[in-house]
């Protein structure tokens, strides 16, 4: 193993654009479920070529698969998923480790929650530590802390952590690896360009892979939010030579393209969801007052879904049952219950609002 004193650092650049990457499962292992380790030391080989480019961040799914083997009469159970997780964690990254050290790279271990979105100073520790790493040349690889949290081992998991990490760090592109290497239209074929997701929700099936929790439909979901917030996004695959660097530079995968945001940093980490803990559906004034930047009052809600408390992040949808944006309520799901009558009661300031 290399020593830190052996390698030459670069001197990082604060304009470098932040490149965050998600590795899925059934990308990066073997039928088995055990680490594929060819597609590891292609993933080191190519993002070593473009390691002084950008502020990278590897969000890589795997662990269950890679422990799994060490938990007797492994049947799936959340439980033994957790086990399966704690065992494979360090054996995953350790792999990282030893095909990137020979790039003089090293990596680091970053096991994430999803509290440390929903909490603003929480999240702001979680970036200076990244940007610490940064500064030192280190390539973060980050994982849904599986051992502590049930919630996200049953959907969308690391699709969602990426696009938070993305969103919240301001990254100018989000690459989902698939097993496919695209999004692909009724042909089978990889649809090269995507300018409305809604558009291409047809094309997906609800399917997933054997070892995978996500799916196209979540990674379609979350680019979705990601484009909303400028975000470029590309899906792509690992089954060809440089596919990874071809799909950055935009001539492999799909691309969806992304929208304009001039939002603050603060807003783009409100606007990223963080931790949903309701909903809220409003009527057409309402929807029109928000769309002037307006507060949202409790006359123009018409149903409260979820119980959540001052503070909290929740989602506002239209009466069309469209989702127009995120904000911090200024009160809780009871209180806003029991005054949906009640006239100048604020349920969430301009301020504190995000439209989509």
């Amino acid at each position: 193993m290399l020593r830190p004193s052996e390698c030459c650092f670069l001197n990082p650049e604060v304009s470098k654009p932040i490149l965050v990457i998600k590795f899925g499962t059934a990308s990066i292992t073997l039928p088995s479920g055990e680490p594929d380790n060819g597609k590891i030391s292609e993933i080191a080989r190519q993002v070593s070529e473009i390691h002084a480019q950008y502020r990278i961040i590897i969000v890589s799914s795997g662990a269950v698969g890679a422990g799994k083997a060490y938990i007797r009469n492994y049947k799936g159970t959340m439980t033994q998923r957790k086990a399966a997780a704690s065992v494979g964690n360090p054996l995953l990254v350790g792999l990282y480790a030893s095909y990137f050290a020979p790039k003089h790279i090293f990596i680091a271990q970053s096991l994430c929650e999803r509290q440390h979105f929903a909490n603003r100073d929480k999240f702001l520790q979680l970036k200076e530590t990244f940007e610490e790493l940064w500064e030192n040349d280190i390539i973060p690889i980050v994982n849904e802390n599986d051992v502590v949290s049930d919630r996200e081992l049953k959907f969308s998991d690391n699709d969602e952590l990426a696009t938070l990490l993305a969103v919240g760090f301001g990254a100018e592109s989000l690459m989902f690896c698939t097993s496919v290497g695209g999004l692909l239209d009724e042909e089978g074929q990889i649809l090269r360009n995507v300018s409305n997701v809604n558009e291409v929700f047809k094309f997906v099936k609800t399917d997933k892979s054997f070892l995978g929790l996500g799916g196209m439909a979540s990674k379609l979901t979350f680019a979705k939010l990601a484009a909303r917030m400028a975000i470029r996004v590309v899906i792509f695959g690992m089954n060809a030579k440089n596919e990874l660097l071809r799909a950055l530079n935009g001539d492999a995968g799909t691309l969806i393209t992304p929208g304009k945001s001039t939002l603050s940093a603060r807003n783009r980490w409100l606007g990223s969801g963080g931790l949903v803990s309701g909903r809220l559906q409003i009527d057409e004034g309402a929807s029109k007052a928000l769309s002037k930047r307006k507060s949202l009052l409790a006359v123009g809600v018409t149903e409260v879904t979820g119980d959540f408390e001052s503070g909290e992040i929740i989602e506002i949808y239209s009466a069309a049952e469209e989702m127009i944006a995120v904000a911090r309520a200024r009160e809780t799901s009871t209180a806003i219950r029991q005054n949906l009558k009640t006239m100048n009661f604020e349920v969430a300031h301009a301020n504190d609002i995000v439209l989509l």
